[in-house]
């Protein structure tokens, strides 16, 4: 149901158009709430006061316009009016329960409670007035106030029909089916109330008379009698659960003994069954029943999905694939005769033709090795005169041979297609991204929460940037801002800044930071660590809540069952995308490669999913420990079987055309997919589209981290300085560069202590804060002045 439901969200998002609503906003809800409170009070004074007023004010009921006549209503004419249509004309006192319902319809509007249970309100509420009306009426006249002119007359009715005791047994049926139905109460309970009460009463009565019948020692004695029977008795009837037994002792077990107390007063002992305990997640079910499941889409529950105008149609002039004839059989052709003149024949030959590339699938004769054809690939491709022939030998789950021959004439892969597809909008996923077009043509999607990290290579130029925002703009289709948040990481500074437009609504960040979108390769550094920290902190939440993973966590969670004052709240996925890789490990080295690994190690089940793109991928920026946790792989065009290999752990890559021609592995088999374009245009205005709506009040915080360089927690004290601290003072004040290089060389210190030495002068105001990659400042001018600031903190 919950899919279908998100599919017909989608859909409607996908149409583009404005619906209509008739839903209420929050105020309009207080102000008709009120007015109807105000209203169904006003009803209830009215009728109040014509019941002791109706006989003066029937003379003055003809004459309402008439404003020198006065009423004697509380509420003046009006009530008098209104009175007299619900009560004498109407229900008689079941009116009554008009007025209540209205009041309890203003009550509903106003403290904004769940209108179902309004609609079970008034459903009761019209069937109990109406058998109110005519209980009255059956023992009333026709001008009484008890039935109204309702009830009188639909008793005059029935009791043509079925006559008094017809009509009497009529509405004793009712009476019975209300309490059944509704109050929920049966002969048992009302049997059980009553027994209940009588042994109370029996218990009591007891109670009083049993001090005088023996001394506290012979109660004792008689007590521990009574103790042992009744556990014989409780195991005889743990026994009779299982087995019905007759009521005489077995042969080989004596009868138990008759005590003086049993032979004085044979009483029939009652045995009650303690009740079982309530189960702990009552409170869960009763704050689900009261309030709902919570709702994490509730703060921004007025946020629209982008609609799918917003995504250009590139095949607008006749659209899909144009199949050219002329050329597939000139292909054809081509490979029967390049391969007849290795005498290899042919059985059979099948043309699947894709957006960019054609699937030639071939069956050769009996007794051809499969070997000799694969080697023919470059002699293929020169009969072709064709780039990018890449030949599958055998095609997984085929008895055919494929080859893949581009087409002379490609067709764009929008992203408006692969949107709109079936396949996309009624994907069950919970990262659902749409990265292109097969071969066959059908559109490609892919689960980011299943795969569950993704690796992205390919040389300059060959589709990574459009294939990073064909999965952002995926995701941004289908998911609410409260459900996944993004870490964005450009360090070329141009690829992802048309994201900072939704940084309110999708974006996470540091603390204490201007821009979601990371540039700088320090922040990167930090903000790997934060994840890091978020990563450790959710396991602890999943913990706390015995679960194993973030979607049974968040199913917790929303049915109420973990409490947010003990620190649990819901958790977003988070995707990391970083766009080019090869840049941070070439600054950073180390200290982005272990935090990337142990994300990619950890992260999988508390929701924290990474894509990592890179032009050069070489075994020195794509190691090891990276390709083991990355089993999903995307690679566009590369320069050398070298890079495809490194990629892939297989060759193709160097064999694509370009422009979006990719093959992607989960793990298993090669699938070569056209990429889904969405030109920079398109992506201005979906996030123009998003951002100029209601947005959180910042940016997704993520944890705080604090490096060892980031001047917080420094020595001041004095005497735990280093023995060195004056004299790498004069070094730095002397050279006026802040660096821990320096000291490393004129000192011949290592790393770990000349850092720690650069801390300390931080901390006696020598040096300035940290700053990146840049040396830090120097703030003393000279040994003169670094003397004076060190003779006040020693005198201090």
């Amino acid at each position: 149901m919950a899919s279908k439901k998100a599919s017909t969200k989608k859909k409607k998002n996908t149409a583009g158009l404005k619906k209509p609503s008739f839903k209420f906003s929050r105020q309009q809800k207080v102000v008709l709430g009120s007015f109807l409170m105000l209203l169904g009070l006003a009803m209830i004074i009215a009728f109040i006061s014509f019941l002791f007023n109706w006989q003066a004010d029937q003379s003055t009921l003809q004459e309402l316009g008439n404003r020198e006549l006065e009423t004697r209503n509380w509420l003046s004419k009006f009530g008098a009016a209104v009175s007299d249509f619900f009560i004498y004309r109407g229900f008689g006192l079941a009116a009554f329960l008009l007025a209540g319902l209205v009041a309890v319809t203003g009550i509903f509007l106003f403290f904004n409670l769940k209108m179902k249970n309004l609609f079970t309100y008034w459903f009761w509420g019209l069937l109990m007035m109406l058998w109110w009306a005519v209980f009255f009426g059956f023992f009333a006249e026709s001008n009484s106030l008890l039935g109204g002119r309702v009830g009188y007359e639909v008793n005059d009715y029935l009791q043509d029909y079925i006559g008094f005791i017809g009509t009497l047994l009529l509405l004793t049926f009712m009476f019975i089916a209300y309490f059944v139905i509704r109050l929920k109460i049966t002969p048992e309970m009302v049997g059980e109330f009553i027994s209940s009460k009588r042994k109370s009463v029996t218990e009591d009565f007891t109670t009083q008379a049993e001090p005088s019948k023996a001394p506290a020692a012979q109660v004792t004695h008689e007590e521990k009698d009574w103790v042992e029977k009744t556990a014989a008795e409780k195991k005889e009837e743990a026994t009779a659960a299982y087995s019905i037994k007759e009521d005489k002792p077995k042969p080989s077990q004596p009868a138990p003994p008759v005590t003086k107390s049993q032979e004085e007063d044979d009483v029939q002992m009652e045995i009650e069954t303690a009740e079982e305990e309530e189960a702990e997640d009552t409170l869960s079910h009763k704050l689900v029943k009261d309030f709902g499941e919570f709702d994490p889409t509730l703060e921004l529950k007025n946020y629209k999905w982008p609609t799918i105008d917003l995504l250009k149609d590139y095949n607008t002039n006749g659209g899909g694939i144009t199949v050219d004839q002329q050329e597939l059989e000139e292909n054809k052709n081509t490979i029967v005769a390049t391969l007849k003149n290795y005498k290899i024949e042919i059985a059979q030959i099948k043309a699947t033709v894709g957006p960019t590339v054609t699937l030639y699938e071939i069956v050769p004769e009996a007794g051809i090795r499969i070997s000799k054809i694969k080697n023919l690939e470059d002699d293929i491709a020169l009969s072709l005169s064709a780039l990018g022939i890449r030949i599958i030998a055998p095609i997984p789950g085929k008895g055919t041979i494929g080859i893949e021959v581009p087409n002379k004439n490609s067709t764009i892969v929008s992203m408006r297609s692969v949107i709109a597809s079936p396949k996309f909008q009624n994907a069950e996923m919970e990262l659902p991204m749409a990265l292109g077009k097969t071969i066959s043509n059908e559109t490609f999607v892919v689960d980011l929460a299943k795969m569950p990290h993704l690796l992205m290579a390919g040389a300059t130029g060959q589709g990574k940037s459009v294939g990073l925002n064909a999965i952002l703009t995926s995701l941004l289709y289908c998911k609410h801002p409260a459900e996944v948040k993004f870490v964005l990481v450009d360090p070329k500074k141009v690829e992802l800044t048309l994201f900072n437009k939704i940084e309110r609504h999708y974006l996470a960040k540091l603390p204490n930071t201007e821009d979601a979108i990371i540039t700088d390769n320090t922040k990167v550094i930090n903000t790997l660590n934060s994840l890091c920290i978020e990563m450790d902190d959710r396991y602890n939440l999943l913990k706390d809540a015995m679960v194993r993973n973030i979607k049974e966590y968040n199913v917790k969670f929303r049915a109420r069952k973990l409490n947010p004052e003990n620190g649990h709240k819901f958790l977003p996925y988070i995707v990391l995308v970083v766009d080019e890789f090869a840049d941070l490990i070439m600054t950073a080295g180390k200290e982005v490669e272990t935090p990337i690994a142990r994300l990619a190690q950890l992260a999988r089940a508390i929701g924290i999913h990474l894509i990592i793109a890179t032009q050069r991928p070489s075994v020195n920026v794509i190691t090891g420990i990276i390709k083991a946790n990355f089993p999903a792989r995307i690679a566009f065009r590369v320069t050398s079987k070298i890079d495809s290999r490194t990629i892939l752990d297989n060759q193709g890559a160097d064999q694509l055309i370009g422009r979006g021609d990719m093959l992607f592995t989960q793990g298993n088999d090669l699938i070569r997919l056209q990429c889904a374009f969405v030109d920079t245009p398109e992506v201005d205005k979906i996030t123009e589209f998003i951002g100029s709506q209601k947005a959180y009040p910042d940016a997704h915080l993520l944890p705080e981290y604090e490096t060892d360089e980031s001047g917080t927690g420094l020595d001041i004290d004095v005497s735990e300085r280093d023995k060195l601290f004056r004299e790498a003072a004069e070094v730095i004040v002397i050279a006026q560069q802040g660096s821990a290089s320096l000291l490393q060389r004129k000192l011949k210190l290592g790393y770990n202590r000349a850092g720690r030495l650069i801390d300390q002068l931080e901390a006696a105001g020598v040096v300035g804060p940290f700053e990146g990659s840049k040396a830090r400042q120097v703030l003393v001018s000279d040994i003169a002045s670094l003397e004076q600031l060190l003779n006040e903190e020693d005198q201090y």
